[in-house]
């Protein structure tokens, strides 16, 4: 299929896959195993939309996109596409569930352009019990949708278990970069490489194409490797996240990084540290975390100093030859060209 027919692909599919959106959505809003008043009804729909659909929607598409592939670009039936779609809603709800939480946890203002859900008035903590009920709707929409499949339990036991990871992910970095706030002495590579593997990594990365190989009907045993690949363009995606979050252009990304004045575990103060000498480090406790602007400039400019945007730009490259070495040693060469398309969509990205 050419450049053309991708392209095509892609905006049929999002249109199709927001419609999937609108069909689980009902479904919920009549799920017998509740006796939903009107108020209550009225909450759940207006919390839905304004939580879930409103991201990129990247990790919902690339289970159908990453599905597409492995059966090697075939014309998929209705029923293959709408069950691809059901499964990338599921992530997209295990997105935001953790998002509704995490703001609270965060005491965030705004997500996506607009105010944190719990910051509306009349929400407040109730978003709390929301975030409760777009986990256990992920458990309903696979019941409705998979009872019947004999692989029903594996996309249960997926979903637990990334959201077990996701959750200790969160852990370490709470308790890394809240807890005795202002330690910068805690900011360690490994440290730092295990938050991200758990926090985002895993159901950012490789959720998506586990859906896609359990539908396809294969085991995920067999595909450890795959994971450890997906983990580490995780890693890659996030460092990368980190560096523009700094250098990035705000016209390009759509955003002002804040990394640096909301006191973040970034990749950028961990290489900064191990790299710095002992004034530098002193430059660094006294301007990191800090709301000012003339901080934050001494902390770019002491990250220009350090040469960061060389070694960062030395890790891309390396860690994409890396990856391609390690993508080209799979057997199947539909795996390959599901991890060779998430490749292309993050490698020398600008935003």
């Amino acid at each position: 299929m050419d450049s053309n027919g991708n392209a095509n692909f892609s905006v049929d599919m999002k249109s199709k896959f927001l419609q999937v959106y609108e069909h689980l959505k009902a479904e919920i809003l009549r799920d017998p195993a509740f006796d939903y008043t009107e108020d209550a009804r009225v909450w759940v729909e207006k919390m839905l939309d304004y939580n879930v659909p409103g991201g990129k929607l990247n990790r919902g598409l690339s289970v159908i996109d990453s599905y597409r592939l492995l059966k090697n670009g075939k014309v998929l039936s209705e029923g293959e596409v709408f069950l691809g779609c059901v499964l990338g809603w599921c992530i997209e709800w295990l997105q935001a569930y953790f998002l509704v939480l995490d703001d609270i946890m965060d005491g965030s203002h705004t997500r996506r352009g607009q105010p944190c859900w719990f910051r509306l008035p009349k929400v407040g903590l109730v978003a709390a019990n929301d975030g409760i009920l777009l986990r256990n709707h992920i458990t309903r929409i696979l019941k409705m949708h998979f009872r019947t499949k004999p692989y029903y339990s594996d996309p249960l036991d997926l979903f637990n278990e990334v959201e077990f990871q996701t959750a200790c992910g969160q852990l370490l970095d709470l308790i890394t970069t809240h807890e005795g706030a202002m330690d910068l002495s805690k900011y360690k590579m490994p440290t730092y490489l295990r938050i991200v593997q758990y926090k985002t990594a895993y159901y950012s990365f490789y959720l998506p194409v586990a859906c896609a190989l359990l539908m396809a009907g294969e085991n995920l045993d067999n595909f450890v490797d795959v994971k450890n690949i997906l983990i580490q363009m995780g890693t890659y995606f996030q460092v990368q996240d980190d560096y523009l979050d700094c250098f990035g252009d705000p016209q390009v990304i759509g955003k002002i990084g804040t990394d640096i004045e909301d006191f973040k575990c970034s990749w950028l103060v961990v290489q900064a540290l191990e790299q710095a000498n002992e004034s530098q480090i002193q430059t660094l406790y006294a301007n990191y975390g800090k709301a000012d602007s003339s901080c934050v400039a001494e902390v770019k400019a002491l990250y220009r100093d350090l040469g960061l945007e060389d070694v960062f730009l030395e890790y891309e490259n390396t860690s994409h030859k890396d990856l391609i070495s390690s993508i080209e040693a799979q057997e199947k060469e539909s795996v390959q060209l599901v991890l060779k398309s998430f490749l292309e969509k993050i490698y020398k990205r600008q935003k």
